[in-house]
């Protein structure tokens, strides 16, 4: 008899495990709001498929270029052209990615490769022709969220833009030689 109870009372307690419902409460609700569009452009540069490669050539420049932290040298210009826009995209922006070669702190380019020069990041920097935003010759800030980096934004006429940037060597201290090469990721914001 006490067999049978000791059964009964494990099974009546896998029941009510089996059973029981977590105590959840609603606390309130996230709305999501977003969009899906046909309108994009072609971007130019190297490369197949949707992913591009826009290679950008700094000089060379000495140490004594760049021996205290904020001294900069060699700005040169780059583009990213689009074009092919659907009709109803108006105005372009490049979003640079956060990612391994960003600091975060600076907003700069990290240099890549064991022979890198050190205390030396790269800057990128609005060019000229932007509709609104970043003003020419203005810091571009990297890891920031899209409304906080800065990226100057362009007119897209006649199906086209050219997006210009400027990239130059930034002293985080007294640098020492080597190179100074780095990349970034970009995804091309279309309105």
């Amino acid at each position: 008899m006490w067999r049978d109870a000791r059964w009964l009372l494990g099974l009546t307690g896998v029941c009510l495990l089996l059973g029981a419902s977590p105590l959840v409460a609603s606390d309130g609700t996230i709305n999501i709001t977003g969009s899906v569009t046909a309108g994009t452009c072609v971007v130019s540069g190297s490369g197949t498929g949707s992913a591009k490669s826009i290679a950008v050539a700094l000089p060379a420049v000495q140490t004594s270029a760049l021996t205290a932290s904020g001294e900069v040298a060699a700005r040169t210009s780059f583009s990213i052209s689009i074009s092919d826009c659907g009709s109803g995209v108006t105005k372009a922006t490049t979003y640079f990615e956060p990612g391994g070669t960003v600091n975060p702190t600076t907003g700069n380019l990290r240099l890549q490769g064991s022979s890198s020069a050190t205390l030396v990041e790269i800057q990128l920097l609005n060019g000229s022709g932007s509709s609104s935003g970043g003003a020419a010759f203005s810091p571009i800030v990297l890891g920031a969220t899209q409304a906080g980096q800065n990226s100057a934004t362009y007119a897209v006429s006649s199906g086209a833009a050219t997006l210009n940037y400027y990239a130059q060597y930034y002293a985080t201290g007294a640098a020492t030689a080597g190179t100074a090469n780095s990349s970034v990721q970009f995804t091309m914001l279309y309105q």
